[in-house]
């Protein structure tokens, strides 16, 4: 445990080591500012760590967060970061069975294979051509939008001007993105397909008049201005420990083991009790950045708390002495699980999944989807598992809320487990189980966490891995000029569940620091 020192007023107290957390307090402490960290657990990190979860097994598995998207070059350049990030080859592969025979989608691997993939399983190239047009289209509003992440929250109508093209405007912004799928694509599988992305820790329909679906998407589709998904190399650990080694370099001091419990402030100088294992202490600031959840930032500073928030879905972690074979043959198993391989996401077994869970019931056909991080980045596993063969899984299901975990969360998170899996094993030529390595103990090599497990273990609100529903990359009534303000002028949110939170981006944090250094110039 790191100790605070108590003695003296901090330009910044940040509260949560996250990796937002961390981002504003390297970026505070390269200004110059005096900054303190405040950490509840005995590491950094978040949920964006890299941890060894099987006994006496030298693979260290980015155990929650998993991909890096959203993360600007901008921060990693700031602040003299030597974090790289690898890109995969492989988008997606999807399986099906047509016919009575085994088939599938690979997206990757050069336009005319993809093309080709496309071809093979609809006939004619009518739903590539669609695909093009559609990915053409949100590629376009990324490369306008993703560089406004960094930037002073734009208005409505200024965000609409950067976007310059109606038509995505209506699609992404204004009407659900169901019935663009619908009006774009006449398969149900690559429906499904572009679908996801709107439902990554997202309940909801694709027909949803709130719009979270498309917001969601917005998101998954705009991350460096291109949406390719990036794999930090060495994990998502050596990302965050990067991130608290510049800001230690910096001089900010950050104190593992203490935890926030109390805000007071008058919105010019705040104090900040915090709790360790040997009694409490008293911090001043004259700025605390909260990286936690609106929730918890409500509990700080006694305020209402915000509408409860509820996460919706299953993460598993594997390690397996191999890639299983898969039932398409004409696939090779470490090119379709080097991207996204999506489980039971046709567009109808998704709405059909979203149905039963709003009803109160697992899905019968749970969705889900699997990326290999050992294809693209093996320096995660240790000498032996990498002569060996050995690769893990990460798989993320869809659709499954908390409540449904309210009676009994072992019980049930068994039985989803089970069946997720069981879909799984529909589309490979040997079960999963058969594949899985086994630990110091003789135990298989997986392990599950629910919504309720994420709550637990890491702070979120209802286990929702954005604190909340994600909002508009713009401004709106109360958000304030950078998105991170709160009622109280000395207090800023610097966690996923500010503006333009979400997702591992360092954004929120780089957009608090940037609001406490313009305050600073006033």
């Amino acid at each position: 445990m790191t100790a605070a020192r108590d003695a003296r007023t901090y330009d910044a107290v940040v509260v949560g080591a996250g990796h937002n957390g961390l981002v504003a307090a390297a970026y505070l402490a390269r200004a110059g500012r005096s900054v303190l960290v405040l950490e509840r657990l005995d590491h950094t990190g978040g949920a964006a760590v890299s941890t060894r979860p099987f006994a006496g097994v030298d693979a260290r598995l980015s155990r929650y967060s998993y991909l890096v998207s959203l993360l600007p070059r901008k921060i990693l350049t700031d602040l003299g970061l030597d974090v790289r990030l690898s890109t995969r080859t492989i988008s997606s592969y999807t399986p099906a069975e047509r016919d009575g025979r085994p088939t599938g989608l690979l997206v990757g691997g050069g336009e005319e294979r993809t093309r080709e993939a496309f071809v093979r399983l609809t006939g004619s190239d009518r739903e590539h051509r669609a695909w093009q047009d559609f990915y053409d289209l949100t590629g376009r509003v990324a490369r306008r939008v993703f560089p406004t992440l960094t930037e002073p929250l734009p208005t409505r109508e200024e965000l609409r001007r950067a976007v310059d093209d109606e038509e995505a405007w209506r699609i992404l912004f204004e009407e659900p993105l169901g019935v663009a799928v619908e009006e774009r694509f006449a398969d149900d599988l690559v429906r499904g397909v572009v679908l996801t992305d709107a439902l990554i820790g997202t309940f909801a329909d694709a027909h949803d008049p709130s719009l979270k679906q498309n917001r969601c998407f917005l998101y998954h589709v705009i991350g460096g201005g291109t949406g390719a998904w990036d794999v930090p190399v060495g994990g998502m650990g050596a990302l965050t420990d990067a991130l608290a080694g510049a800001a230690r370099a910096a001089g900010a001091v950050i104190a593992t083991g203490h935890r926030a419990v109390r805000v007071e402030t008058d919105g010019r100088t705040a104090e900040v009790t915090h709790r360790t294992a040997d009694g409490e202490g008293v911090v001043t600031a004259r700025h605390v950045l909260v990286n936690a959840s609106p929730k918890e930032l409500a509990r700080l500073t006694g305020d209402t708390p915000p509408p409860p928030a509820e996460g919706a879905q299953l993460k598993v972690n594997m390690l397996l002495e191999r890639l299983p074979r898969l039932r398409d043959s004409s696939v090779d198993p470490r090119e379709a699980f080097a991207g996204t391989f999506h489980i039971a996401e046709g567009y109808e077994q998704l709405a059909t999944a979203h149905a039963q869970a709003a009803a109160g019931r697992l899905p019968d056909a749970p969705p889900s989807e699997i990326y290999c991080h050992s294809l693209t980045d093996p320096s995660i596993l240790g000498p032996d598992l990498a002569a060996r063969g050995c690769q893990t899984l990460t798989l993320f299901g869809l659709h499954t809320p908390a409540r449904l975990f309210e009676r009994d969360n072992d019980a049930v998170r068994e039985e989803l487990l089970k069946s997720t899996l069981a879909q799984l094993d529909a589309h490979l030529a040997e079960p999963i189980a058969d594949c899985l390595a086994t630990d110091a103990d003789g135990r298989p090599c997986v392990e599950a966490r629910s919504p309720l497990d994420l709550e637990r273990d890491l702070g979120l609100p209802g286990g929702h891995i954005f604190h909340r529903d994600l909002s508009w990359p713009h401004a709106q009534d109360g958000t304030g000029r950078w998105g991170v303000e709160t009622a109280h002028a000395n207090v800023l949110l610097c966690g996923a569940g500010a503006v333009r939170g979400g997702g591992v981006s360092g954004v929120p944090g780089h957009n608090a620091a940037m609001a406490v250094l313009e305050a600073g110039q006033d």
